[in-house]
């Protein structure tokens, strides 16, 4: 039935004419007017590496930015300090640019292509979100300034999103009804090359168990003693032996985030932080419900108690190829990332830390058009707004071909002009699907029939983390000296 759908909806696309080419080439030469400034506003949020639901200088940054070209900004929104929704224009069509900013724990990385750790921080922008809030900033400005220059109706907004990385701070704002009037939200992400394929995501929840024991000298007197980090690892290992008896496609990781400071003391408290994930969000639940009674066991057996807090959970993503099909064409029409002489010696040299590295040439290549049938072994907070909008998303070379996401390597491509100039890419490409979205009705009309086939008539959006209030302390203790 949805297959049907969605053939009829590809024959409606075939028909519906894109903007006008002046249009485009208003928000391409915007865009480019304003490069430096842009790559500099990134590269200040990658100084900063802030992680998250710290990123109060990198949201202002972005705040002040969007303030600058006449935006309204609503500020710390659905219970987040760093939240925020920046507002052009009124009326329908709502189109919504997703930008996330925060860093990761554990990845600092200086400008350089080999290993060379910054003295001083932790936190690095190893997902390359400072691209992500400064690329997408750059998109809805120009699309506002499209808008103002001919007289278009409708809103372009853009949501300031924290934590992404495990903090789902995407997901409080779908709860808090923040896109219930969005007629289609539009992304990107920083990567290694330039794709609008249709794919989907994992679902994906997170909870810390935290085991409570009694502490003793664990030589003197170890009877007294009831071990938290015993509950941990009793824990751990019956969850390593549920492994075999899950779904395909499943992933259950953890880290063992406190664990006891010193071996002739038996720790009274130890802590895990496991992550389940699996394109079902049903599944996942399922899983979820087993750690948690393995968990419980494991406190019966070493005779300690358990509790655990649910970090994040969150949506797979759905995919539309309407909106897909859209993005491509356009970020066809941009094209990818040219090194000059000095970028392609920076590629090259980081390029040795690599087994067997892609021909630099990917990066000015845009990929082929595809719709997969699979599912990109990942997870984002997107997934839950693409469950209530019709959502689109495309990727850029803002890092060296080879390079993986959450790497030392992406932290170097991203800090330097090679990843600015793969964030001016898809500011371009998301501007100018921007205006295909409010020239183009029938556009609209079409994803928004894809949208609703793909959810079906009686889905009900609830979340996977459930009323909990946004967890702003799940990064506590990471990276205090690296601008957070």
């Amino acid at each position: 039935m949805i297959r049907s759908a969605l053939l009829g909806l590809a024959l409606v696309l075939t028909a519906v004419p894109l903007s006008g080419q002046d249009d485009k080439d208003f928000v391409a030469r915007h865009i480019d007017e304003r490069a430096a400034r842009y790559g500099t506003l990134a590269q200040s949020i990658w100084d900063l590496a802030e992680v998250g639901y710290r990123e109060a200088e990198s949201s202002a940054l972005l705040q002040a930015e969007l303030r600058d070209a006449g935006f309204t900004v609503n500020a710390g929104v659905a219970g987040m300090p760093t939240a925020f929704v920046a507002s052009y224009g009124s009326g329908a069509p709502v189109v919504a640019v997703l930008a996330e900013f925060d860093a990761l724990p554990g990845l600092s990385q200086a400008r350089l292509p080999t290993r060379s750790p910054l003295a001083g921080r932790e936190a690095g922008h190893a997902c390359g979100h400072h691209l992500f809030g400064a690329g997408s900033v750059a998109a809805a400005v120009a699309t506002a300034a499209w808008m103002q220059e001919h007289g278009v109706g409708g809103t372009v907004r853009v949501y300031g999103t924290p934590a992404e990385e495990g903090g789902a701070g995407k997901v409080y704002m779908v709860r808090e009804g923040l896109f219930d009037d969005v007629d289609v939200t539009l992304h990107w992400h920083p990567s290694d090359a330039n794709s609008a394929s249709v794919y989907s995501t994992l679902a994906n929840k997170s909870a810390k168990f935290r085991f409570h024991g009694r502490s003793a000298h664990a030589a003197a007197a170890p009877e007294r003693g009831r071990s938290a980090l015993d509950g941990v690892e009793a824990m751990n290992h019956m969850v390593n032996l549920l492994r075999e008896h899950v779904p395909e496609q499943s992933r259950i990781h953890y880290v063992i985030t406190s664990g006891g400071a010193a071996p002739n003391v038996v720790p009274d408290f130890a802590e895990v932080f496991y992550y389940v994930r699996h394109p079902d969000p049903v599944v996942v639940d399922e899983i979820f419900t087993r750690l948690t009674q393995a968990a419980e066991g494991a406190a019966l057996g070493t005779q300690t108690r358990v509790e655990h807090e649910v970090i994040h959970g969150i949506y797979a993503l759905l995919p539309n190829e309407v909106l897909a099909r859209a993005a491509h064409a356009n970020l066809s029409r941009v094209g990818g990332v040219a090194y000059s002489d000095d970028e392609r010696r920076f590629a090259e040299t980081l390029q040795r830390s690599f087994d067997a590295p892609p021909p630099l040439s990917a990066a000015t290549e845009v990929e082929p058009f595809e719709v997969e049938t699979g599912t990109a072994p990942v997870s984002t907070d997107v997934g839950d707004v693409s469950w209530v909008t019709p959502t689109v998303g495309l990727s850029t070379a803002t890092w060296v071909p080879g390079s993986a996401a959450h790497s030392w390597q992406a932290v170097a491509s991203g800090g330097t002009e090679i990843g600015n100039k793969g964030m001016i890419a898809a500011a371009k490409a998301l501007a100018m699907t921007a205006i295909d979205l409010f020239e183009d009705s029938a556009l609209v009309r079409a994803a928004t029939d894809e949208y609703r086939a793909r959810v079906g008539p009686d889905f009900e959006y609830v979340p996977l983390l459930g009323d909990r209030a946004p967890p702003l302390d799940y990064r506590s203790g990471s990276d205090e000296a690296g601008g957070s």
